[in-house]
C-alpha cells in the first residue's frame, strides 16, 4: 500500500488506528510519507534533512505509544536527536551533531512516532518567515509564490501539503500560529512550562519560547500534548498540570463563553481586512453556538512592550552566538551568520545586566495585565495575523537595518506576542480563506494553563466549520 491515496485524508491519530488494527503496516505508512516528500519537497524546500533510515530502524524497533509508527518530522531549531545534525537554520551550526536527545524528542519517541527528518526554519528562529540563506526558501502550497510563515514554516508547509499529519514546531512570539495561519492548519502555544525545554536549558527566550506542534486536526494537537505535557527532573518551574487528558476535552461541551474580540494591536493599528472579516466571521459563528461576543481591545504601551520583548530576545541572541563560539573556535560574522542575527547580537552584548533585568520585569508586568483580562473573558478571539500571508522578503533577515526589520516583524505581530509574553495558551485554527484563496487563521487565547478550554472551543469550531478536507493546489 506504499503511497496509497487515502493516506492523505488521515490524521495522525488515524494513521495510529490503522497501523493499531493491522489495516496497513507501519513500514507502508512511512513509505507514503516518504514517497510524498520525494514528490512534494522539491516544490516546497519544507524538508532540510532526511533520516530515512532511522525511521525504519524505529519501526523495526516496534514502537508503542498513542502514535506508534506514525510518520514525523523535527523543526531544525534547537530539537537536538541525538546523532543527527541540527543546524538551527545557520551556517554557524554546520557540523554540530548532539550526542543526546532534547527531552521533548525523547517523548515524541515514546510516543511511538518515527521520526524521518528535519524542517526548514529562518536563522536561530528570529522571524516570521522561513527565507534562510543557509536552507533556502520555504514555499507556501497555498501559492508558491508567498511566505508559508516562519519561524516553523517547513513544519507548516510539509503537514499543508500532507506529508504527514502533524509535525513539530515552536513558539517564541507566535512562530507555531503564523504559519499554522499561512497553510491553513491548527497550531496550539501550549502554556508556558506546559512542555519541557530540557535538558540543557530551563526555558527557551527567557520564558517566551515553548513548544509543540502544526497539525490537521483539533484532536491530534490535544493527544500530542498529552504525551508530553510535565515537567522533567530539574526544571526550574511547573504550570497547573491538566484536570483529565487534554483529548477528552475534544468534543465536550465547552458551555456558554464570554469572548473578547479584538481586531487592532495594542497600538491601535487594524489588521488587514481580511483577517478581521474573518475574525468578525468566527465571532458571529460563536454567538450562533450560544457564546456570548463582544468586542474589545488591548490597552498598553505597545512601544514599551517591544522594546522589552526584543531586549530579552537580542540578550538571548548574544548569548547562544558566544556559546556557539566556544566550539565554532571563532567569534561569528557575516560569513556565518544573517545581517540581522549579527546586529542583534551586537545589540545584546551592548545590554546591560540591568537592562536585561528591566526587560523581564516589563514583561512579566505586561502579563499581569492579560492576566487581568481574562477574569472578564473567558477567551480573547482575533485574526492571528496582520496579513494574509506575504510575498518573500518582507521580512527579510538580510536587512541590514534591525529595526527596519523590527518595524515589519511589528506590522505583522499584533496578536501573537502577547501570550508569549503572558505565557498563556493560544491557538490559531484556519477558519477564513481570502477571495484568492489564501489560509487566514483566526486566534482564541486562554487564561494560563487553560489548554483545556482551547480544545473544546476548537473542536466546536472544527465541528460546525470544518478545514480537515481543503487542499492546497500543490496537492
Amino acid at each position: 500500500m506504499a503511497g496509497f491515496a487515502e493516506y492523505q485524508s488521515y490524521d495522525a491519530l488515524g494513521l495510529a488506528g490503522l497501523i493499531a488494527k493491522k489495516q496497513v503496516k507501519a513500514e507502508e505508512v512511512l513509505d507514503a510519507a516518504l514517497s510524498r516528500a520525494d514528490r512534494l519537497n522539491p516544490k516546497l524546500n519544507a524538508i532540510v534533512y532526511r533520516q530515512d533510515d532511522a525511521a525504519r530502524k524505529a519501526l523495526a524497533n516496534n514502537p508503542t505509544g498513542p502514535f506508534a509508527g506514525v510518520p514525523f518530522l523535527l523543526k531544525d531549531l534547537y530539537a537536538i536527536d541525538a546523532g543527527h545534525p541540527c543546524t538551527n537554520g545557520s551556517r554557524f551550526w554546520n557540523g554540530f551533531l548532539p550526542d543526546h536527545d532534547l527531552t521533548i524528542v525523547e517523548r515524541y519517541k515514546k510516543a511511538g512516532l518515527a521520526i524521518f527528518g528535519r524542517t526548514n526554519t529562518p536563522e536561530m528562529g528570529l522571524t516570521m518567515a522561513t527565507e534562510p540563506a543557509a536552507l533556502g526558501i520555504c514555499r507556501n502550497p497555498w501559492n508558491l509564490e508567498r511566505s508559508a510563515g516562519g519561524s516553523s514554516g517547513g513544519a507548516a508547509a510539509a503537514v499543508a501539503a500532507r506529508i504527514l499529519p502533524m509535525a513539530h514546531a515552536t513558539d517564541g512570539g507566535g512562530s507555531i500560529r503564523i504559519p499554522a495561519s499561512n497553510c491553513g492548519l491548527v497550531g496550539l502555544k501550549p502554556t508556558r512550562a506546559r512542555n519541557p525545554a530540557g535538558p540543557d536549558v530551563g526555558e527557551g527566550w527567557s520564558g517566551l519560547a515553548t513548544g509543540h506542534c502544526v497539525s490537521i486536526s483539533v484532536r491530534d494537537s490535544a493527544a500530542l500534548l498529552d504525551a508530553t505535557n510535565g515537567p522533567a527532573p530539574g526544571d526550574p518551574y511547573a504550570c497547573p498540570p491538566p484536570a483529565r487528558p487534554f483529548l477528552q476535552e475534544v468534543g465536550a461541551d465547552p458551555g456558554k463563553l464570554r469572548i473578547g474580540l479584538v481586531t487592532a494591536g495594542p497600538d491601535g493599528d487594524k489588521a488587514h481586512p481580511e483577517c478581521i472579516e474573518g475574525a468578525m466571521a468566527a465571532g458571529k459563528l460563536c454567538a450562533s453556538l450560544g457564546h456570548h461576543v463582544e468586542e474589545t481591545e488591548f490597552r498598553f504601551d505597545a512601544e514599551l512592550f517591544r522594546e522589552s520583548m526584543w531586549t530579552v530576545i537580542a540578550g538571548n541572541v548574544a548569548n547562544a552566538l558566544a556559546l556557539r563560539a566556544k566550539y565554532a573556535g571563532h567569534q561569528a560574522t557575516l560569513d556565518d551568520v544573517e545581517p540581522v542575527t549579527l546586529a542583534m547580537a551586537e545589540i545584546g552584548r551592548k545590554l546591560t545586566a540591568a537592562d536585561y533585568a528591566r526587560g523581564v520585569l516589563m514583561i512579566h508586568g505586561f502579563g499581569r495585565q492579560v492576566a487581568k483580562m481574562y477574569q472578564r473573558y473567558d477567551l480573547l478571539l482575533s485574526p492571528t495575523l496582520g496579513n494574509p500571508p506575504l510575498p518573500f522578503g518582507r521580512c527579510s533577515m538580510q536587512n541590514p537595518d534591525p529595526m527596519a526589520f523590527a518595524r515589519e516583524v511589528a506590522n505583522e505581530l499584533k496578536f501573537t506576542p502577547i501570550y508569549n509574553v503572558s505565557g498563556c495558551p493560544a491557538i490559531s485554527l484556519p477558519l477564513h480563506w481570502t477571495r484568492d484563496g489564501l489560509p487566514v487563521g483566526i486566534q482564541f487565547g486562554a487564561a494560563f494553563g487553560n489548554e483545556a478550554l482551547l480544545f473544546r472551543i476548537a473542536a466546536q469550531m472544527e465541528q460546525a466549520k470544518p478545514w480537515k478536507d481543503r487542499l492546497p493546489p500543490v496537492v
